[in-house]
């Protein structure tokens, strides 16, 4: 990766990963980009505004700033796509034919990240195969199973060098989450701080896959960065830290925070599309492939967490 553009980048992973990228690879290398409100842009050094729908203005950015990497982020994740499920497969669906239109005209490299979401209950929920049924019940699910094929088909029909891996959920103290089903392992830690308590939307017991931030991260450069040569694989690498329910991370808060305290008002949309997805996913490709090695285990992260959210 030489000249980044990222689209999507207020969003969860953005934020993080554009301040990564900045410290290896220059400010003056990565571009990044979003639509929204004013309110919603960044002070940031080079910044487009982008619907990333619009597959002019995407082709316009990409190639005014001669780019050779394409990071599209730009999504509407699980719980809000829901709610409108047109809405998500609008942007889903028809900005990643865009963004792989462009990395086809213009010889970029693309990632494009997949989620945990792409599986359903018929999946193996305890150490879940990278190839394995797939059969997922949310729109969501759907949009990430049809991406990962599309990216597949481009790189098999047309060479494009896509890569992409099945995001766990996401933990960050930089940015809130913006409507997926994992959010409650981020939202936690901010009550834990104002309120010593917290009230969880998902049920004791439903345990899912995570990450930290700075490991998702990594792990986005090191799969960019690996040789393709070394890549059987390309579009949907299995990766995750952690694998843990609502109590188990309540015990990591109280080992910080003693006296913090959970209970549950369950919401049954999010609490269906927990259960839908694996226990714990097997990650041994990643790790041979291009050498995945997340550096977080619950503990670690948790002490992490709130010693930067107390900064805040």
């Amino acid at each position: 990766m030489k000249k980044i553009l990222i689209t999507g980048s207020t969003g969860q992973i953005g934020a993080d990963l554009a301040e990564r990228l900045r410290e290896q690879y220059g400010e003056d290398n990565v571009i990044t980009s979003a639509r929204g409100v004013s309110a919603d842009i960044p002070n940031e050094p080079l910044f487009e505004r982008l619907d990333v729908t619009d597959a002019q203005a995407f082709y316009d950015i990409a190639k005014k700033h001669q780019v050779d990497t394409i990071l599209h982020l730009a999504a509407v994740l699980s719980a809000v796509g829901e709610k409108d499920p047109q809405l998500l497969w609008h942007i889903n669906m028809n900005g990643l034919q865009n963004a792989l239109e462009i990395s086809r005209e213009l010889g970029t490299a693309l990632f494009v990240p997949s989620s945990i979401g792409a599986f359903g209950p018929s999946t193996p929920k305890v150490g879940t195969p990278q190839v394995t049924i797939q059969r997922p019940t949310t729109m969501y699910g759907v949009s990430k199973v049809a991406g990962e094929l599309m990216c597949d088909y481009y790189y098999l029909k047309y060479g494009v060098d896509t890569r992409g891996v099945r995001f766990p959920g996401l933990i960050s103290y930089k940015a809130l989450p913006g409507g997926g089903t994992t959010d409650y392992a981020v939202h936690i830690y901010y009550d834990a701080l104002k309120k010593n308590h917290y009230t969880s939307f998902i049920a004791a017991g439903t345990k899912m896959d995570m990450m930290y931030m700075p490991d998702a991260v990594e792990c986005i450069i090191d799969l960019m960065e690996a040789d393709p040569s070394r890549l059987i694989d390309r579009n949907a690498f299995n990766v995750s830290s952690m694998s843990f329910d609502p109590e188990e991370l309540k015990e990591s808060i109280r080992k910080v925070l003693p006296d913090f305290t959970l209970d549950y008002d369950v919401d049954p949309v999010r609490q269906a599309i927990a259960e839908s997805w694996p226990d714990s996913l097997d990650c041994t490709e990643a790790r041979e492939q291009w050498g995945f090695n997340p550096q977080y285990d619950l503990d670690a992260m948790t002490v992490d967490m709130l010693e930067k959210l107390g900064q805040k």
